[in-house]
């Protein structure tokens, strides 16, 4: 009697949601990842990822704020987001405390597709999510007050 009838409950199987088919990459299907959805793209925009080069994006945000721009958003999608908040940490150690950052986090859904290896069979897609950050790095003084 120490299966889950004694014990009140149901019998093991009986009582569970099935999930969803997750596909994953078999001898059938061959996934294909799309790339994921982006905001608006303004100038003030920087997209991280793990391909970019840490010292050109550093230059890259560096030149856009010394150039007059209040603000940037650096945005980090999965494996990239420690990335894109080392990036955000090195602006504000750099500028003196006249930059501070405000973070958000998201969750995406990124969709790929499921291509079949052998004529015969069917596409598909499947969706996933990921985790996604959104880190404003933006002005509280002028960088020559701090002089």
């Amino acid at each position: 009697m120490a299966n889950s009838e004694s014990r009140g409950g149901h019998p093991k199987g009986d009582n569970q949601l099935k999930k969803p088919q997750r596909y994953k990459s078999d001898s059938e299907h061959v996934i294909r990842k799309r790339l994921p959805p982006r905001l608006p793209r303004r100038n003030n925009d920087i997209y991280i990822t793990n391909k970019s080069n840490y010292q050109s994006q550093l230059v890259r945000c560096e030149k856009l704020l010394n150039d007059g721009e209040s603000d940037i958003v650096i945005h980090g999608l999965g494996a990239a987001i420690p990335q894109a908040v080392n990036l955000a940490l090195q602006l504000k150690t750099k500028h003196l405390g006249t930059v501070e950052v405000a973070v958000n986090t998201s969750t995406v859904d990124i969709v790929d597709d499921l291509e079949p290896i052998h004529d015969e069979g069917e596409y598909g897609t499947q969706t996933r999510q990921n985790s996604s950050v959104h880190i404003r790095v933006y002005r509280t003084a002028l960088r020559g007050a701090q002089r």
